[in-house]
């Protein structure tokens, strides 16, 4: 098999640490080994292709040569990361660059979700987290444009509903999966993601979810920081309840970094477990 190394971004390494540091624990209790490519820059995400188009490309491009050079593939959790390297590959052939053909871009979610991974993953369980009712959140980015992110179904993505019914997981089907939060409007116009945000929380209520899950970290701040009013869910990471569905004990500790507090709804599960 090729060989897979992980692109963390910029974020993972900064404001989504507690996204890093699930994921890094989920392969450690698997036993897989992923190291970061070696010498990652920064990609552009969501600011140089509004900026600058030849950065927005050079960016993303010097990562996949770097790829190609080391003779990996790139595993990649940030869903604007993915976006920006899908859409230089695909820019780089039309530029005569054939070599980025033997470089794969995955996403991470696609990746644990494979059904090779789902079976290690399934093998590993301990605890069924039965008492969460989610609604899968998967945003934009990752699915559209399918002509650059070759999403299979774009409007209704359904591995991570998969992986979470692995762990337990009553997943609510709902509507809104791939509905926009605002991704880095949140600097700009966080008004317009106050709304976005607030909606997609009220339509998760509505439906008789307890939690919503990404697999963004865009959308895990801007659904975990904007929404208002009574009507307030907290919002894991898939990773994060992988690792709960391990019986990772430490990941609870991690989960205090969220400012809308899960563990009120993990003790509480926990209690119907138990009980």
């Amino acid at each position: 098999m090729r060989r897979v190394a992980i692109y963390p971004g910029c974020s993972l390494e900064g404001t989504a640490r507690d996204y890093y540091d699930s994921i890094k624990a989920v392969f450690d209790q698997l036993g897989v080994n992923i190291d970061e490519l070696e010498g990652w820059i920064c990609c552009g995400a969501s600011s140089a292709h509004s900026i600058d188009s030849e950065a927005a490309f050079q960016l993303p491009f010097h990562n996949l040569r770097l790829a190609y050079e080391q003779e990996c593939d790139l595993l990649v959790p940030c869903a604007l990361c993915f976006n920006r390297l899908k859409t230089a590959g695909k820019q780089a052939l039309l530029k005569g660059h054939d070599f980025v053909k033997t470089v794969k871009v995955i996403d991470l979610l696609a990746y644990l979700s494979s059904p090779h991974m789902l079976e290690r993953i399934s093998q590993k369980v301990i605890v069924k987290l039965l008492g969460l009712r989610a609604v899968c959140y998967y945003g934009c980015v990752v699915q559209r444009p399918p002509a650059i992110t070759d999403a299979k179904e774009p409007e209704n993505p359904t591995n991570m509903d998969t992986l979470l019914k692995r762990l337990g997981v009553d997943v609510i089907q709902w509507p809104h999966k791939t509905d926009c939060c605002g991704a880095s409007h949140a600097i700009t116009r966080p008004k317009l993601v106050e709304v976005l945000v607030t909606k997609l929380h009220n339509k998760a209520v509505a439906f008789g979810a307890n939690c919503i899950v990404v697999s963004c970290q865009m959308c895990q701040a801007n659904l975990d920081m904007f929404p208002t009013g009574a009507k307030i869910l907290p919002v894991f990471y898939f990773t994060e309840l992988i690792n709960l569905a391990f019986g990772l004990e430490r990941q609870k500790k991690w989960l205090k970094r969220h400012f809308i507090d899960p563990l009120p709804l993990i003790n509480k599960v926990e209690r119907m477990l138990t009980s």
